[in-house]
């Protein structure tokens, strides 16, 4: 059973709340210029100067997207001295994305250099990072990286995951949402009709699926 379009109807959500998770979602994102032109056509009042944590968090991100990993570390430390430190993950992916670049631009002997400088002491963390560390080194192993079974790190989406991670966990260093409303209400709503679906069975709604509401 799906659910009945016209219980929708009843259900009253206001333009200001819509307005509201298309604006978080803008500013979480970095579109400076368009949750700029959203404020002014919708008529929102400004908040706090959202701008300006956008203008801090905007280069790191555009760094790591562009594979200038080293510099987004840098600019990372300037905004918060102890962000990495706090989040080795992050640190830890940021790390072994420099060495993917290196290992892009055929520099293996950097690449080598920088994984027995800044990479090894992750491998003695009881194994929590040993198997990406074996992947990376891998590529070493290929001369063309980018048609290996491993290709994904070399991957625009690759960056894109870090970039992201990197830029949730500087807004959450700033006691800001590190994720936007429209995740959350995404989130809310996969697991309402989840859980929905296996009290109920086949006489509750099916699971959410976003292609899937997207198509109806």
């Amino acid at each position: 059973m799906d659910v009945d379009p016209r219980l929708f109807e009843n259900v009253q959500v206001s333009d200001s709340e819509v307005r509201k998770i298309v604006l978080s979602y803008l500013v979480h994102n970095c579109f400076k210029e368009t949750a700029e032109t959203f404020i002014a056509c919708s008529g929102m009042k400004r908040t706090a100067d959202c701008s300006v944590d956008i203008d801090k968090r905007k280069p790191i991100y555009n760094h790591v997207m562009e594979g200038n990993v080293l510099k987004a570390i840098e600019l990372t430390n300037q905004l918060a001295v102890d962000l990495l430190t706090s989040n080795p993950d992050v640190h830890f992916d940021l790390l072994t994305l420099h060495f993917v670049e290196l290992v892009r631009a055929k520099d293996c002997a950097s690449a080598l250099e920088f994984a027995q400088r800044e990479l090894r002491p992750f491998g003695n963390q009881q194994g929590r990072y040993l198997e990406k560390l074996q992947d990376c080194m891998a590529l070493l192993a290929y001369e063309e990286p980018e048609k290996s079974p491993l290709f994904d790190y070399l991957t625009t989406d690759y960056r894109q995951r870090i970039a992201d991670a990197l830029n949730s966990a500087v807004l959450a260093h700033a006691n800001l949402p590190s994720y936007t409303s429209m995740e959350r209400l995404l989130q809310h709503t996969t697991v309402v009709r989840q859980r929905l679906h296996q009290e109920l069975g086949k006489d509750g709604p099916p699971t959410f699926t976003l292609k899937a509401f997207l198509k109806s």
